[in-house]
């Protein structure tokens, strides 16, 4: 964290006598991370990002172990899945500190816009089990890249009153509501989408021949720059409206609409995925695409 300012960051792979052995079992998807969309809310991707899995291992020094002396050890070794929640937190903790006004939602932003989708021989993530390519239903945005979230250029915000205009479109009664809003009332609008929740991922499962249009509202962090939006999904034909957009300042905001339309011949009741991404030469503003026609 001391060199957090300079933007100083250096990384440590330990490997054993197998020179592969990050590939082979570091940036993979083990089979319990795959996992489906909540019932829910289906409209939203259950996983946000990859990070380091069952073989992750974590270290601590006797300065940072319990005092208790019958511990009867200076150091102590970690590894399992549950290490990967230190991980993300001290992504996040490295954000708040060099952005202490950012939202948690900005900084979940961070991190999935900057993930990756490949390994690190930039290959494709695989499935450890099936032995074919993963999809965001394991990996969410990607494995995550705190060297490159510490300068997202881009987020996706929400606060409080977003997630609870998302309950109102959601069907949620208003006693309720209210009782999540620490029993202040609220009142729903009526104009709300659940398709329009400024997240940094678009999923929609069960999309008809009528073209559906998502909106989201993009937060500058980074200096003065113009952005150009490129999308992809197979077999759906995807708009982005605008499809530049200019900053002048840290914290203006730009809002855009995007379409996806399925067709006649497109495959049903199969999950597609494709990305969209908002560049401006340095920085990359990725989002998963996760589309099912019915």
């Amino acid at each position: 964290m001391k060199n957090e300012r300079t933007r100083e960051f250096r990384f440590w792979c330990v490997n054993g006598e197998d020179e592969d052995m990050w590939v082979a079992l570091g940036l993979i998807c083990r089979r319990f991370t795959r996992l489906k969309l909540r019932e829910a809310f289906s409209l939203i991707l259950s996983t946000d990002a990859k990070l380091p899995n069952a073989t992750s291992q974590e270290f601590a020094s006797a300065s940072t172990l319990l005092t208790d002396k019958r511990r009867g050890f200076k150091f102590n070794v970690l590894q399992g899945t549950s290490m990967s929640c230190p991980h993300v937190a001290g992504i996040a903790g490295l954000l708040k500190t060099r952005y202490p006004s950012w939202s948690p939602a900005a900084i979940k932003s961070a991190i999935m816009t900057t993930a990756t989708t490949r390994d690190n021989t930039n290959r494709p993530i695989q499935d450890a089990f099936a032995k074919t390519l993963a999809t965001p239903f394991a990996y969410g945005s990607g494995h995550v890249q705190p060297d490159l979230a510490i300068d997202p250029g881009l987020v996706y915000d929400l606060g409080l009153t977003d997630y609870l205009n998302f309950l109102c479109a959601s069907g949620y009664d208003q006693q309720l509501i209210s009782a999540l809003n620490f029993n202040r009332t609220f009142i729903c609008s009526g104009t709300h989408s659940v398709t329009d929740l400024n997240y940094p991922s678009i999923t929609l499962p069960n999309l008809g021949l009528k073209p559906v249009t998502i909106t989201r509202t993009v937060t500058n962090v980074g200096t003065p720059s113009t952005y150009t939006a490129t999308a992809q999904l197979p077999g759906y034909n995807i708009t982005v409206v605008p499809n530049s957009l200019t900053f002048s300042k840290i914290g203006e905001k730009k809002t855009f609409k995007g379409t996806v339309q399925a067709s006649s011949v497109t495959k049903r009741r199969t999950y597609q995925f494709g990305e969209l991404r908002w560049t401006d030469g340095k920085h990359i503003v990725r989002s998963p695409i996760t589309v099912k026609r019915r």
